[in-house]
């Protein structure tokens, strides 16, 4: 069904982590999204970043893997690879080699240029780099890595994204492209608007895990309770803090003020002694409805049956594998049906064909080695 960005075309060169994602989320949206695989092979119905999309494999090291790949593009809107700087130029696929109305999109993670760019690296290493993760241990632990939501998926993915739809709002009044270069050293310092405010004023201080987002605050932290499961505890503005009281029986007793930092480790031993005096379900029941800012830490199991998960239906399977539906929700678009993904190389011939390849030449394609 048609979504808000059913106008667009894309063409994604096979990577892992963050351009698969934004590929994915492109096509929850309604575009058109082909895979450029190195290889055909069965469908990975796991695979949920590929869900949407069609694929064709290339030898993309043969003429006539290159030509068909030129094809593609020349028929497309945006362009998405993840390759070291250099690798699509030495392909002959590079932004040179292409229209100049395709919108370009490099998603690394330490960019196109710099001492580091032709370095391998993951999420942590990038969100290390940044000063990011270092904010995110405690006073006597090293950071633990935030999954790769920070730097792959929210520094990269996301501002690949940002800047894509930013090119193509920008190609609507210059009839150009460009090339977007989504770096996520760059992404990840560029959500820390907050923090690099507080840091100004003074109100975020060293060591790690003695300030109000990062664990320290005994009113934004997870507390285990009796059954060894937690809760989530986020009252930080005075009204909510004051019903989190309510709710531990707290009121009227002699405590530290709320933000006295010297006061926060006394105040973190109470609330954990009594938050560990009964079990999970017994603290989401009595704070559910309101607006004390706490919440029972759900498995991922327990989250798809949330009756607020599963009223938004956020969760759904498809062939068995557990998945979260397209994101944000539009109103002028009806809820897509998302697809199982479907097999690399699967869609060869139709793609083909739209490119006006007779049955004949897709077969000597074949023969040749350029179709994998």
């Amino acid at each position: 069904m048609a979504g808000p960005l059913d106008s667009l075309c894309v063409i994604e060169f096979a990577g892992l982590g963050p351009a698969p994602l934004a590929g994915q989320l492109l096509a929850d949206l309604g575009a058109r999204v082909t895979v450029i695989d190195k290889a055909s092979g069965p469908a990975q119905p796991n695979d949920v970043n590929r869900r949407g999309k069609r694929s064709i494999a290339l030898n993309l090291k043969s003429d006539a893997g290159r030509t068909v790949a030129h094809g593609l593009i020349a028929q497309s809107d945006i362009l998405i690879e993840g390759f070291r700087p250099g690798v699509m130029e030495r392909l002959g696929l590079g932004p040179q080699d292409c229209p100049d109305t395709l919108i370009y999109g490099r998603m690394t993670g330490w960019g196109q240029t710099g001492p580091m760019a032709h370095v391998a690296g993951h999420d942590i290493t990038y969100l290390a780099t940044t000063g990011v993760l270092g904010l995110m241990g405690g006073t006597d632990s090293p950071p633990k890595p935030p999954l790769n939501l920070v730097a792959d998926y929210g520094g990269g993915t996301m501002f690949l994204l940002y800047g894509l739809l930013a090119a193509i709002i920008a190609r609507g009044v210059s009839g150009k492209g460009q090339v977007v270069d989504a770096a996520m050293v760059d992404g990840v310092p560029a959500m820390m608007g907050l923090i690099h405010g507080m840091m100004s004023q003074g109100v975020w201080a060293d060591p790690p895990g003695t300030n109000w987002l990062d664990g320290g605050a005994p009113f934004y932290r997870c507390y285990r309770c009796a059954d060894g499961r937690d809760v989530a505890v986020g009252a930080l503005e005075p009204q909510f803090y004051a019903l989190l009281l309510t709710g531990l029986g707290l009121v009227g007793t002699d405590l530290p003020d709320q933000n006295d930092r010297a006061g926060w480790p006394a105040l973190t031993s109470r609330f954990a002694d009594i938050f560990a005096s009964r079990d999970r379900d017994h603290w989401a029941k009595l704070f559910a409805g309101t607006d004390a800012c706490v919440a029972p830490v759900l498995t991922m199991a327990e989250a798809a049956q949330d009756p607020h998960m599963k009223q938004r239906g956020t969760y759904f399977d498809v062939d068995g594998v557990r998945q979260a539906g397209p994101a944000p929700r539009f109103s002028g678009a009806p809820a897509r049906t998302v697809p199982a993904p479907t097999a690399p190389g699967g869609d060869a011939e139709a793609l083909l064909t739209e490119l006006g390849y007779d049955l004949e030449t897709i077969q000597n394609l074949r023969d040749d080695g350029a179709l994998t």
